[in-house]
């Protein structure tokens, strides 16, 4: 872990900070009905954490734009109008990030969720202000190829020294992500990506609620 208190903390958003699983999955569910199109596989908290077009054809089977265009459309027609309103944070995790930034931690978020919403998200919760960087994969042109990626342009952006550094995250994704920018990475296993204790990996640890994440970096 980095040193004590870290001095920069990067966050996944989606199963690590916010709940946003009732939201997605009813933008989801309204997204294939207004197109017409059955999904292949239930819409449930399974599917949720990669990138939008990503989970849109693992739901419907195929990878053509002409079958994906129109579902990322009525997608974001309903999540980004008011769906996104549904969204709401873990218990205790405002708590922890006041705790943090009261310790001298920078904050910065580093999420797969596409940009416009994140930022309606973090004013609707009040958040704004609290990160020093928000980044997302569709914050660049050309678009960010995934997580890993989106971490090292944000170190490298906000000249982040990685051992006082640490990323949080709730999927195996998240710590691989850690792991190739040489981050410690610490599993959130409150969310619903969470991973099980068995499955981490040599040099990840674990928090089971906001309040032992807060007392592991500070």
């Amino acid at each position: 872990m980095c040193a004590r208190p870290c001095s920069h903390v990067l966050f996944d958003l989606d199963g690590t900070l916010i709940d946003s699983a009732p939201a997605i999955l009813a933008s989801f569910r309204a997204a294939f009905a207004t197109s017409g199109v059955a999904p292949v596989r239930p819409i449930d908290e399974s599917i949720i954490g990669p990138p939008l077009t990503e989970t849109l054809a693992l739901l419907c089977g195929s990878r053509q734009p002409s079958r994906l265009d129109p579902l990322a459309e009525a997608f974001k027609a309903s999540y980004d109008s008011t769906g996104y309103r549904a969204t709401e944070a873990y218990a205790g995790v405002a708590g922890m990030l006041q705790g943090l930034r009261s310790a001298g931690c920078r904050l910065a978020i580093a999420t797969n969720k596409r940009i416009h919403p994140t930022r309606l998200i973090l004013e609707h919760l009040g958040w704004a202000s609290w990160f020093d960087a928000v980044y997302a994969l569709d914050l660049f042109d050309p678009r960010l190829p995934d997580k890993a990626a989106m971490i090292a342009r944000l170190i490298a952006d906000h000249r982040i020294a990685t051992d006082g550094a640490v990323y949080v995250g709730d999927r195996e994704e998240d710590g691989l992500a850690a792991d190739a920018n040489g981050l410690p990475f610490l599993a959130a296993t409150w969310g619903y990506g969470s991973l099980p204790h068995q499955e981490l990996r040599p040099g990840w640890r674990a928090a089971t609620d906001p309040d032992e994440l807060q007392r592991l970096l500070t």
